[in-house]
């Protein structure tokens, strides 16, 4: 229901909801009672009292009733402290926010001699939309003698999914550290993905699966609930695959996750949850894998605007890239929004088209290769190769 819908509850119930209905109701309460009152238009000295006295409490309070009370009763409207409650009358909690862990790979000048690297060595991001992102290490690690690289752990200096970036954007060292040349995050150096708090839509779907796993006996809800019960796991990222995949009583759960995000080594942890500490049923063999992956290449042919200058059509350019890998799930320097690939779904390339002409006014036309929608099935499709060329 929306905030419309309840106030026409309200409505229907022959409770007046306005102003002028409130008046109207009062007038005939006070000659239901037998009263006199000969003034009973908008500038009467009593009916201005009964309106600051009567009429606006009551509008207050049922402005109240259907915009906050009515909605937050209902885990499909219910926002915030509201929805914690009902989340708690199924057992469930929203998930705190986390930071996330890793290694990054330290490369020193010179492979001669041994080297200490301290605790706390900061390391950071270029500014993305105004913020820079500080890696903190965890540990003290040393270079052997000849060893000319070294991964060290790190973690976030705090919590949330924006310091969950691609490779390579952790590459600043704000002190520098002699010997050290090159700092970097390489393909895989996420071991625990950071998580904002649970937002109230991805608590909803938890509350709404845990109706169907009230009675844990092991179906798919249940197992659902276990996996999504990780940070950084939405409810409506895990898919599975039944027909006894390993034999009988076996299937595989596929958690979808955004582009490099987490090492195999956080599936480890929910497999262990699962498998090795006895959460599942008798005879279930349920084994967590990363949704597989297909690679597309994909060619952008791009007609700017004629007005546009040259640094504008490299902006544009630029900007255009970081659109569709955005929907295509990977993390970029930008908060883009397009309409994201999904398995089991059809990714349409006209409505990008769309989107990206909504998004840039600069782009006069433009067209894709392959224009064929990506069909997907127990499969997420990522950009193996993305060209966008300005004509």
């Amino acid at each position: 229901m929306s905030e419309v819908d309840f106030k026409q509850v309200i409505a229907d119930a022959g409770i007046p909801t306005t102003e002028a209905g409130l008046k109207a109701a009062w007038e005939k309460e006070v000659e239901a009672q037998g009263a006199k009152v000969a003034n009973t238009s908008s500038y009467s000295p009593f009916w201005r009292v009964m309106t600051a006295l009567v009429t606006k409490p009551v509008l207050w309070l049922l402005d109240f009733l259907c915009l906050t009370v009515l909605p937050n009763f209902f885990v499909k409207t219910a926002v915030d402290a509201w929805l914690d409650m009902l989340a708690w009358a199924v057992n469930v909690e929203r998930k705190g926010a986390t930071k996330a862990r890793g290694t990054l790979l330290f490369t020193r000048a010179t492979p001669d001699g041994v080297m200490e690297l301290e605790k706390g060595i900061v390391v950071q991001s270029a500014a993305i939309n105004g913020n820079v992102y500080q890696l903190t290490t965890t540990a003290a690690a040393t270079f052997q003698r000849g060893q000319l690289q070294l991964e060290v752990p790190v973690e976030a200096t705090e919590a949330g999914s924006g310091y969950n970036l691609a490779p390579g954007y952790y590459a600043i060292l704000p002190i520098p550290v002699p010997g050290i040349v090159q700092v970097v995050n390489r393909d895989g150096w996420l071991e625990s993905p950071g998580a904002d708090s649970e937002p109230n839509d991805q608590l909803r779907l938890r509350v709404r699966n845990q109706f169907s796993a009230v009675n844990q006996w092991h179906t798919d809800a249940v197992y659902r609930a276990m996996i999504s019960a990780f940070p950084g796991v939405r409810p409506d990222g895990v898919y599975f695959e039944h027909g006894a995949p390993r034999g009988p009583g076996s299937a595989n759960a596929y958690v979808l996750f955004d582009a490099g995000v987490p090492a195999d080594s956080y599936l480890e942890q929910i497999n262990a949850h699962i498998r090795d500490h006895g959460n599942h049923g008798h005879g279930d063999d349920l084994l967590a894998m990363v949704m597989p992956e297909v690679p597309v290449v994909l060619l952008f042919n791009v007609w700017p605007r004629a007005n546009l200058t040259p640094a504008q059509v490299i902006d544009l350019q630029s900007e255009i890239e970081l659109f569709v890998r955005a929907a295509f799930r990977e993390s970029t320097p930008r908060d883009y929004q397009p309409t994201l690939t999904y398995p089991q779904s059809r990714f349409s390339f006209s409505r990008l088209t769309e989107e990206l002409h909504g998004q840039f006014p600069g782009i006069e036309s433009l067209r894709i290769t392959p224009m064929v929608d990506i069909v997907s099935a127990l499969s997420i499709p990522r950009i193996d190769k993305l060209t966008v060329l300005m004509k």
